[in-house]
Parts: C-alpha cells; sequence; structure tokens
C-alpha cells in the first residue's frame, strides 16, 4: 500500500523557518517524482515544488523560489521541504504527493497534509 506521511508543520513568525518532511512507503521510492503542494482557505490547490527521480531535477513555483528548498534522501524514503523566510502568504496545508512515473508531470497518491500557518 502507497502511503505517503507530512509532518514538520506548524506555527511560525513571519521571517522564520520550517522543515517539511515527506516519508513515504509502499512503493520503489527511487522511481518516483515527489511533488509539494499546498491548499489555503478558499483557494485552489498549487504546486510548489518537485524533485525528479530520474536526474534529481528540482522545481519551484514563482513564489517559492529562492526561499524554499526541496531534497531527497532516498536511504530514509524521505523527501524534505526547508522553507526559510516564511511569509503569512505561505499559510496553507501543505501536501506531498507521488507523481506517476519518475518525472513532475502528473501525481497519483497523496499525503494527509500539515498544517503551515505563518503569522505576521
Amino acid at each position: 500500500e502507497v502511503q505517503l506521511v507530512e509532518s514538520g508543520g506548524g506555527l511560525v513568525q513571519a521571517g522564520g523557518s520550517l522543515r517539511l518532511s515527506c516519508a513515504a512507503s509502499g512503493f520503489t521510492f527511487d522511481d518516483y517524482a515527489i511533488g509539494w503542494f499546498r491548499q489555503a482557505p478558499g483557494k485552489e490547490r498549487e504546486g510548489v515544488s518537485c524533485i525528479s527521480s530520474s536526474d534529481g531535477s528540482t522545481y519551484y513555483a514563482d513564489s517559492v523560489k529562492g526561499r524554499f528548498t526541496i531534497s531527497s534522501d532516498n536511504a530514509k524514503n524521505t523527501v524534505y521541504l526547508q522553507m526559510n523566510s516564511l511569509k503569512p502568504e505561505d499559510t496553507a496545508v501543505y501536501y506531498c504527493a507521488a507523481g506517476i512515473g519518475s518525472y513532475c508531470l502528473d501525481f497519483g497518491s497523496w499525503g494527509q497534509g500539515t498544517q503551515v500557518t505563518v503569522s505576521s
């Protein structure tokens, strides 16, 4: 059974940092891209970042470039999202998802999400 479990969310002041973790199990971790998404109240879900398992390429939404960093620890089957210089507009539920394949194109399995709240 494919399982993705996010952790690391919480309440932080603007300008602070958090590191989210996405622990994966039930599939061959090295064969699939992992993406981070977020959904704020009243807004549609948006892609934040992704790491491809084919060549390690990383992708970021313009709104987080230069502030967020995605990384992968294949030995631990875990993908991290380091979030620095957080802003109130980063407040959302953050989800990780496994790609359908090694590229950051389509995503099939999702975690339950972790809340990130940034106070001003």
